[in-house]
């Protein structure tokens, strides 16, 4: 369901690899796009395509064993009721949106259907039907609650032509994790109009960055969630300021976590932000699943995001064409979010 960035390249790997794909888009242009051309795929320099078949709706009559839920998160429930009259009895939806909507899913078709994935690489659509992949990596996936099953490992298995997946008994702990770094890299992202690359150089940036973590660390606490390492490295407990740092110009500490930011920046700086297409295409952006969710649950638990509540207001300013994505508008978020 959906075959945008991420969407295509999952549905073209997969069918390349043999499995029996249908993609579902609303979109006529990427529908007629690989009808003629099959999904083109670009990835590590090199260009190949593949056939297959998207449609505009999950075809009358056929079942399916498994749906992926690969639109952006404002459309993910509409999409997994739209597709649920196709899921095969024994059948399971897997979550491959940024955010929290594991649960969103769960009220729609059980919580024993619902396969959280969370996503370690990038891709776009610079146009229907081509599928750049801008950064490498692989899944981690689990259910909602306790221990992967057979099914999530027959997933697994399938998702391993992708990109490498790890299994976790702490799907919340892991997307907390990863909702963090969105917080951060998808919204700074939006608001300044660039790739990850040119953007994690700016210092600015990239405390805006760890201070924006913090927030979502500060909630993630109250919400007693165990936090698990992004992709296996990236430990949200340690980057997130303590009290000390956050009056500190520069420290020891606060060099090593600047570090990281860049290390990441090195590694995904192709990475564009997903909610950055979203709104050069008209579509509402995923700021309220994101920054947005962080803020209601900081307000629920007394905790302040004034960070997080910035970057909501610009990134909505954006939408509704108030605003223009610029290094200035981060400039405005940075001086905007001092303390007085």
């Amino acid at each position: 369901m959906g075959a945008g960035g991420i969407g295509g390249i999952v549905a073209g790997t997969l069918a390349e690899v043999g499995a029996a794909v249908t993609a579902v888009s609303t979109n006529a242009d990427i529908r007629a796009a690989v009808a003629r051309d099959g999904f083109r795929l670009r990835e590590e320099g090199e260009d190949r395509a593949v056939p297959g078949r998207v449609v505009a709706a999950p075809p009358p009559g056929e079942r399916f064993d498994l749906v992926v839920l690969a639109t952006q998160p404002p459309q993910v429930e509409d999409a997994a009721r739209t597709a649920l009259p196709a899921l095969a009895d024994d059948g399971n939806m897997i979550v491959l949106q940024n955010g929290l909507c594991e649960a969103r899913i769960a009220r729609i078709a059980g919580a024993e259907r619902v396969i959280g994935a969370i996503v370690s690489w990038g891709a776009s659509m610079p146009e229907p039907g081509l599928y750049d992949r801008t950064a490498m990596g692989g899944f981690t996936i689990g259910r909602m609650h306790g221990d992967p099953d057979d099914a999530c490992r027959k997933v697994g298995a399938l998702l391993e032509a992708i990109g490498p997946v790890a299994m976790t008994s702490n799907l919340l702990g892991a997307r907390w994790s990863k909702l963090a770094l969105n917080c951060a890299i998808s919204s700074l992202g939006t608001i300044g109009g660039e790739r990850l690359g040119p953007l994690s150089r700016v210092r600015r940036v990239r405390r805006l960055a760890l201070e924006i973590m913090t927030e979502v660390v500060a909630v993630a606490r109250k919400e007693q969630i165990r936090l698990e390492k992004v992709a296996g490295t990236i430990d949200l407990d340690w980057i997130a300021l303590t009290d000390a740092e956050k009056k500190k110009v520069g420290s020891p500490g606060l060099t090593a976590k600047h570090a990281l930011l860049l290390a990441i920046g090195v590694r995904y700086r192709r990475m564009r932000s997903s909610m950055l297409a979203a709104i050069e295409r008209g579509r509402v952006p995923a700021i309220d699943f994101l920054n947005g969710e962080v803020v209601d649950r900081g307000k629920l638990h007394g905790v302040p995001t004034p960070v997080n509540a910035h970057v909501v207001a610009l990134v909505h300013a954006i939408a509704r064409g108030e605003e223009r994505s610029s290094r200035a508008l981060l400039d405005k978020l940075f001086d905007e979010t001092r303390a007085p």
